[in-house]
């Protein structure tokens, strides 16, 4: 049976990351949640002791927040990596510049300024674009193509990317991440 990914926050409630249930049990045979959200709840069950003949069992809720120096401060603030599948989920699946809306295998992640040109690989240089368009727009930038960008690029939140990263998200847990995307995002849910 495969079990939905936990929820790690910050003690002052921020997103932190997706963890297994496995680590999850970890945190709490550490006394390492702080305190937990959340509506779901898992129940896991261990081995029986020897001593006693009781089997272990620990809860573990969808939403955990861990205490002190179990997350590093750092992590919470760097941006998140950049891949294929959450750029083109960020973007809606569609193409930058003619506005087709195409499934992951037909689109690319095209480089607003060319890395020919010294553009970065990083989010707010890069777009999803259709085939045809990233061709067409070949080693230039949109507007030595002229082509008009239809939306802007951005770096997504921690929120936003936790949402991009998985796509099985327990409602619970998509109704805490989306407190933390910004009234304008295209990741918003709804």
């Amino acid at each position: 049976m495969s079990h939905p990914l936990i929820l790690t926050l910050d003690q002052q409630g921020l997103p932190h990351r997706w963890i297994t249930w496995q680590h999850a049990c970890f945190y709490y045979a550490k006394d390492l949640v702080a305190w937990v959200a959340g509506e779901h709840c898992f129940t896991f069950l261990g081995g029986t002791s020897r001593l006693t003949g009781e089997r272990s069992c620990i809860e573990a809720n969808s939403i955990i927040a861990i205490k002190g120096r179990a997350l590093s401060g750092r992590s919470l603030h760097q941006v998140p990596p950049l891949d294929n599948r959450e750029l083109f989920h960020r973007d809606r699946h569609v193409c930058a510049y003619c506005g087709e809306q195409l499934p992951g295998n037909r689109l690319t992640r095209d480089h607003v300024v060319p890395l020919s040109q010294h553009g970065r690989d990083a989010w707010m240089n890069v777009v999803t674009a259709c085939r045809g368009c990233n061709q067409a727009k070949s080693g230039r930038t949109p507007e030595q193509a002229g082509m008009e960008l239809l939306y802007a690029p951005y770096v997504p939140n921690k929120a936003e990317y936790l949402i991009l990263c998985n796509r099985q998200i327990l409602a619970d847990q998509m109704d805490f991440l989306a407190r933390h995307v910004p009234s304008a995002s295209r990741v918003r849910p709804g």
